[in-house]
Formats: structure tokens, sequence, C-alpha cells
């Protein structure tokens, strides 16, 4: 049996990389050790990926639905049932960094669509990364790239690549902007079949050299007639590139940093963790797998438990592959994505080009209340079938005296690590409500109702809201 402090390091691991996992799962990676399930979670393509006819057979209204809501929810559902935790994660981080919304785009589809050339190249090179995104049609139409052309340039994806998506404010000039610009004119949208009689079809890249301007472009030091992958190539050797996503990929998987704005003037919380994580962008040449390959093996990762507040998404989805209730095709998927919406996140639509604001500022006193009354609602329910295991786990262990009942409880949800005042609090409910008692039907049925109200207690504190 592996120890607690193995279980709880993997706990960490399957928070972050992932959307939390069952403490069976958690024992039976415990097991097989925490360096060989980082290799696993690094290597999606080793586990079946989700079942599209399954999927679109119980639920046929989800393929290539057209509205925002039903695309939300496909992803919901991936989200929840998938066996690839970590290309699941980073299409999250991705969409989150490279955002793009369908308040503009008006395109689920092509969103959708986004997201899934996300699982493709989430673990490959960033500069493979970049040229893909740069293609996307979504992104094209998003940033009006498709409105530049030769002689009469639009700067708007040419500014947010350097400023938004790889390198930061201050690491570039307007005349590179503008030069960046002519080196993407003619990258746009293939002409489109028209959406009547048959509904819409999906949209392609396409490259019309006699919109590119040819001409010679200066961009950050260099020289040349380049087209937009000379300027990708340069993008990604550049120092401030390496910084910022080293510095992004820390604030997502490792601990909130100060909202990205701000990142120019202030300096990243760990330093040290940032130029690690830089070093290994150098020497893989910006192989992600080879980055996050040092970041999840870190100490720095994992000394840092409990240091981000959830995002809506990874709570609604957390708190539901806990509890179990929807670990196969069925309605309610569209309910969870507009949950996420309600606690401030609409999935596939940021506000903004700057995406979200992350960590504290998930949390207004709205959101608090939703998603406190979500999590406890779920946890608190002993009818779901991750409910009814953790009940079964404390009767296992044979947990009775109102210390054990809490601590027990906080191990089995987590392990979670409270704070001395919560862990008092929870401590004062379960003295009240007496000791557990299985030995009839009516106290074991008391007892459960007591789980479920110390679940819900747990799932209302303050510290359910950080992973």
């Amino acid at each position: 049996m592996p120890d607690k402090e193995e279980i709880a390091l993997i706990a960490h691991l399957m928070r972050r990389a992932g959307f939390g996992a069952s403490r069976q799962e958690l024992e039976e990676r415990a097991a097989n050790g925490y360096e060989a399930t980082v290799e696993e979670l690094l290597h999606p393509e080793e586990q079946p990926a989700i079942d599209d006819d399954i999927l679109y057979r119980y639920l046929p209204g989800y393929e290539g639905a057209l509205g925002p809501p039903i695309n939300q929810a496909e992803w919901v559902y991936r989200m929840v049932n998938t066996q690839r935790p970590l290309e699941e994660k980073l299409a999250l981080f991705w969409h989150q960094l490279f955002a793009t919304g369908n308040s503009k785009v008006d395109n689920p589809p092509e969103i959708t669509q986004q997201i899934a050339m996300f699982r493709r190249q989430a673990l490959g090179s960033f500069r493979d990364l970049l040229v893909e995104l740069a293609k996307n049609p979504a992104m094209i139409w998003w940033l009006d790239n498709n409105g530049n052309h030769n002689g009469a340039i639009n700067e708007n994806w040419g500014r947010e690549l350097l400023e938004l998506f790889s390198m930061g404010v201050g690491n570039y000039s307007e005349d590179d902007i503008k030069d960046a610009s002519r080196a993407f004119t003619g990258w746009t949208i293939e002409p489109k079949i028209p959406r009547n009689p048959l509904g819409r079809f999906y949209w392609n890249f396409e490259y019309r050299p006699e919109d590119h301007d040819d001409g010679e472009k200066n961009f950050l030091g260099h020289t040349g007639r380049f087209n937009g992958e000379d300027i990708i190539d340069i993008v990604v050797k550049q120092p401030a590139t390496a910084q910022f996503l080293a510095r992004h990929l820390y604030n997502f998987f490792v601990a909130d940093e100060p909202q990205v704005p701000s990142w120019n003037i202030n300096p990243p919380n760990d330093p040290d963790a940032v130029n690690q994580l830089v070093a290994a962008y150098d020497e893989s040449d910006g192989n992600l797998r080879s980055i996050l390959r040092l970041l999840f093996n870190s100490d720095f990762f994992k000394n840092a438990r409990f240091a981000r507040v959830k995002s809506p998404a990874e709570l609604v989805v957390s708190t539901v592959r806990m509890v179990g209730n929807y670990q196969e095709p069925r309605p309610g998927f569209n309910m969870l994505a507009m949950e996420c919406n309600w606690q401030g996140q609409e999935l596939l639509n940021p506000p903004s080009v700057e995406s979200w604001h992350t960590g504290g500022e998930w949390i207004d006193g709205g959101a608090l209340v939703r998603r406190v009354n979500f999590a406890a609602g779920l946890l608190g329910d002993t009818s779901l079938p991750g409910v009814r295991t953790i009940i079964a786990g404390l009767r296992h262990r044979g947990v009775s005296a109102p210390e054990e009942f809490v601590d027990a409880c906080l191990d089995l949800v987590g392990p979670l690590e409270f704070s001395g005042s919560t862990r008092s609090e929870l401590l004062a409910q379960a003295a009240e409500d007496g000791d557990l008692n299985w030995d009839t039907e009516e106290e074991t049925e008391k007892s459960e109702k007591k789980i479920g109200v110390m679940l819900a207690l747990i799932a209302a504190s303050r510290d359910f809201q950080f992973a």
C-alpha cells in the first residue's frame, strides 16, 4: 500500500495535470510511482481517445452543433470522461492563452475545431503550434488576418502574436509589428460554401501568393523577404519567448501569478522556477513535452500544493469527476457548461483577446456563491456513486469519532490540506452531530446523512477553492 505522502503527491499531480482522480486511481498510480505517472500523462496517445461514435450516437446533436452551449457541452463531456487528462488540460491552457471567442467568430464549430487542433499539437513543438495557430481559420477571423493584404496591412494578428501569444509587451517595436503583419499577408480563409440549404461547412486555410507582400522586411534584427513561417522561426528563438511561455506554464500549472498585462513591470513570483523552465525550452528547442516533464518532476511543482485558485472549468469538471454522475453520454452536460459560464468562464468565448484574468479574480461575491452551491450540492448528495464510494471508504476504515471522521473525509476527498481554522470548524460540526455508527440500519442512515453534511461543508469551505 503506497504511503500517504505518495498518494498526496500523486493527487497534486492529477489536480494540475488533469481534473483530479478517484482514491482508487490515486492508489493505483501511486503504486506505479510518481515519475511513471508523469510519463503516462505526457504520452496521451498511448491511452484510448474519446469514442466519437458512441458520443454522437447517444448525443447526435453534438456533432457539428451550431449553438455555442452545445459546443461547450461537448468539450465538458470530453474533460469529464477523458482518459487523456493532460491532453485535455493543455487544450484548456492553450485556449486560455490563445484566446479566441465566438462573440466575433460567430461559428462555434470553428472554435471547437481550434480546440481539437490544440489537442493534436499540445505536446509537440511551440514553433509548430504557432504555425498551426496562424493557419487556424477561427484565429484568422478573430484577429482579422483575412483583411491583411499586400499594400493594406491589418496589424491585429501581427501585434497579438508578439504581445499576447509569444513575447510579451516591451520586447518588440511598432516597426516589428508592421513587418510581421506584412509577412502574414496572403494567409487567409478559402472562399466559403454558402450555408444554405445544407448548413455550415468547415472553414479552411488558404495561402494566396498573389496577395503576399514578398518585399524585404526587418524584424527583430533580422532582414529578409520573410513569410509568416519565417517570422515564427525568429520569434521562437527569442529569449523573451522562452521567458513568456515559461511564466504562463508556471501560472497555469504551478501557482497563481499577477495578471498577464502587468508582467512587464512585475517580476515572476519564483524567478528560479521560471529560469528552469526557460532552460528546458532552450535545451529542447521548444519541445512542450520536455518542458512539462521538467515542470512536473521539479521540487517547485511538488511543493506548490493548493497554490492556485481553481478556474470555473476546473472546479466544475473536477467535482463532477469526483462524484461520478456524468461518466457516460447523458442529458445535462449543457447545464454543466452553463455552470462554467455562470461562474465566470464561458468556454469558447473568452471576454477578449487578453483572455480571462485568473487567480483571485476568478472569485467575486456572486461567483463564490455559485461555486459553493455547485460543489456543496454535489458532494453533499449521498446518492451519487462517488459519494457512495467515500461513504464505503469511511465505513471500511471503521471511522467513528469526530476527529478521525474529519481527517478521513479530507483524506478521501483529496487528500486535502485545510487551514487550522477550517479544520476546527469542521471538527465542531462533527462533534455536534456525534460519532458515526453503523450498527443498525437506522444508525447507518443517520451516519450517511452526517457524512453528506460534512462533505458539503468541505466543498463550501474557502480551502476547497484551491487546487
